[in-house]
């Protein structure tokens, strides 16, 4: 399981801008598969089917080893690989870009076709809440209430995230930890509580944690 960065899942951001006379609009949305992509690019089309193009890419896999990128009638690299670069300088993956384009009168150019769109595109990724995919290790840990709270007080001391507590005849909580400091805490905890505890190590999770804004266009 791999560390990668993503929008959040169920939001569509939007950017738009506009240079001599031709207005850019950016819509950027989580997906995992291409079917959701396709899906996505297919809406963008139909909302502005009265655009001169709708040009997209993206991005899919924890290693981002699936991309596609269209021009949509643009000239050749013009569009769908600015757009796809723009993804890429962010070490983004599972995330599709559309920008659709209203043609203004005036042509840009090749090199203007090319800033213009990874610009814009940018700008949506910009607008975009980033978060990091982190792997965590589950541990379902069950103590009896006389360590009850010295465990607590400990996970707290090191920032380990509990998710649920299970309160029974003993207690039982499901903590999420980095997986590379699955050996030591169970060392802690053995000392913390003599021993007195059962772990039940489960599988790795990917957990959204947002990530500051550092966006490259």
């Amino acid at each position: 399981m791999t560390d990668y960065k993503t929008t959040v899942d169920d939001e569509i951001f939007r950017a738009d801008y506009e240079i001599k006379k031709s207005k850019f609009i950016s819509h950027v949305k989580h997906v995992e598969t291409e079917t959701e992509a396709r899906d996505f690019v297919q809406m963008i089309r139909k909302k502005y089917f009265d655009a001169t193009h709708n040009c997209s890419a993206w991005v899919l896999g924890e290693l981002g080893d699936k991309q596609k990128s269209n021009d949509d009638g643009e000239p050749g690299g013009t569009a769908g690989n600015p757009i796809l670069d723009a993804i890429k300088k962010n070490g983004l993956t599972d995330i599709a870009v559309v920008v659709t384009r209203y043609f203004g009168g005036i042509k840009l150019g090749a090199g203007g076709l090319i800033r213009a769109y990874s610009h814009t595109a940018a700008l949506g990724i910009a607008a975009a809440k980033i978060v990091q995919m982190t792997a965590f290790q589950k541990i379902f840990v069950t103590v009896e209430y006389s360590f009850l709270a010295q465990v607590e007080n400990f996970l707290r001391n090191k920032n380990i995230r509990v998710e649920n507590s299970e309160y029974a005849a003993d207690v039982t909580l499901e903590i999420l930890i980095a997986p590379d400091a699955v050996e030591n805490f169970l060392a802690d905890l053995t000392e913390l509580t003599a021993a007195n505890f059962l772990a039940d190590v489960q599988e790795k999770v990917s957990i959204p944690v947002v990530v500051e804004k550092n966006v490259n266009g």
